[in-house]
């Protein structure tokens, strides 16, 4: 019942997209910084000292707890650009939107951005649904959407740029090193849309293949508030690890009941694949200490990048303010599509696809490289734990970038998946 209202929904949404009215906004320029013309249906124009760009974030609703801030560090990447001369010479002029965490709002927004701002690439989306009801909107305008966020793979697109981790890169490690810990069963527990959903298909896949059992398996809306039955039954099932993919501020909920509950991870820990050092303060330190987490990026990390981006960041945003993958993700995107344009020496999309494989960029995280055929990016693969003072510290690390696997195509256990 769960998976067919999610399905309808993601359907309607679909056909909402669809159905958006094809405006085209003023004269089309379409001329490249080489002077070749750009798609046909592009209103891109790029014959001035500036190019737009479009960030499209919920500011608003229940994901506005994680998306603010990565369209702060958007906000920053750009600043940051045309500080230092901006891209082939044009400065970058943001459009932003907000997505207001509801997937027929991003659809709309981003026909906004693509046919009446004009815009040479769109950044933004959190969601999987607001991510697949954007989907048909860039395909058909042949637009570019730069996506920071880990999702649960089996999908590529060549209008899309992953920028967070794909399946292999974040849920595999995650389920290989709750296996080392000697966990044998597992608590399923997920937000009512796609990613979770199929997530845990995936999650179901790999335990059958390694002898984990699922003890159960449990969806509550997006922004939904009483987690005490849930709760009750993840307590009541003694399962030896809870695997959360929940997102926004129902996460804030879930943990508080937890802990009333007097669950601690010591007892069941409960490992998230969507709770970054963002998130911790809204859940609150004391409900989530100890707790692992799954990501390609901590605010933690040594190195010379980080150490620059955290303390940039702290220096617009506050001292208080802390640094997460998404928005390392989101932050990382910009320069990416920025190496793409310069290598191609032009803002038309099929240019700059055309120049996007090999595209590096010494991240905060890492270096990261793009895969030209799927549109991934090669990432380190880690898992952490939340420590007392709300950071994130690496508890293991794939120790190198691994190669994005959207389809899973090189684990057995997967056969069948993507269908």
């Amino acid at each position: 019942m769960i998976a067919s209202r999610a399905r309808r929904s993601l359907l309607t949404a679909v056909f909402l997209t669809a159905g958006l009215t094809l405006t085209a906004c003023g004269a089309k320029v379409g001329d490249s910084a080489t002077g070749d013309t750009a798609a046909a249906a592009s209103c891109v124009d790029t014959s001035g000292s500036s190019v737009k760009i479009g960030f499209l974030n919920s500011r608003s609703g229940t994901m506005a707890i994680s998306e603010n801030t990565v369209y702060n560090s958007l906000k920053m990447a750009a600043d940051q650009i045309n500080a230092s001369g901006g891209v082939l010479g044009k400065q970058l002029t943001i459009v932003a939107e907000d997505g207001a965490s509801q997937p027929t709002v991003f659809a709309e927004k981003a026909e906004k951005l693509i046919r009446s701002d004009c815009t040479a690439a769109v950044f933004g989306g959190w969601t999987s649904s607001s991510r697949k009801a954007m989907l048909p909107v860039f395909e058909q305008n042949d637009a570019l959407l730069f996506y920071p966020v880990q999702y649960e793979g089996l999908e590529s697109s060549k209008n899309i740029f992953y920028t967070g981790a794909t399946t292999n890169q974040q849920i595999v490690p995650a389920l290989d090193y709750l296996k080392e810990k000697g966990v044998k069963s597992l608590f399923l527990v997920g937000s009512d849309y796609v990613f979770p959903q199929t997530a845990n298909k995936i999650i179901k896949a790999y335990a059958k293949a390694n002898g984990i059992e699922i003890k159960g398996e449990e969806y509550a809306p997006l922004g939904h508030t009483d987690f005490s039955t849930i709760v009750a039954k993840v307590r009541d099932a003694g399962a030896g690890a809870v695997f959360n993919t929940l997102n926004g501020d129902s996460n804030v909920a879930f943990f508080k009941e937890y802990k009333n509950l007097g669950l601690t991870a010591d007892k069941m820990p409960v490992l998230s694949v969507s709770i970054a050092e963002e998130e911790v303060g809204g859940i609150g330190i004391g409900n989530i200490v100890g707790q692992p987490v799954a990501w390609n990026y901590y605010q933690t990390i040594e190195s010379p990048e980080n150490k620059k981006f955290v303390g940039d960041f702290k220096t617009v945003y506050g001292a208080t303010k802390v640094t997460s993958d998404p928005m390392e993700a989101a932050y990382t995107s910009l320069y990416l599509w920025k190496g793409m344009v310069e290598k191609a020496k032009s803002f038309a999309v099929p240019d700059v696809q055309k120049a996007a494989g090999g595209v590096s960029y010494a991240a905060p995280e890492g270096t990261v490289t793009v895969n030209g055929d799927n549109h991934h990016i090669a990432k380190t693969a880690l898992i952490g734990k939340i420590g007392p003072d709300g950071l994130i510290y690496t508890d293991w690390s794939s120790g190198k970038p691994i190669e994005p696997d959207p389809y899973l195509k090189t684990y057995p256990w997967a056969t069948g998946l993507a269908g």
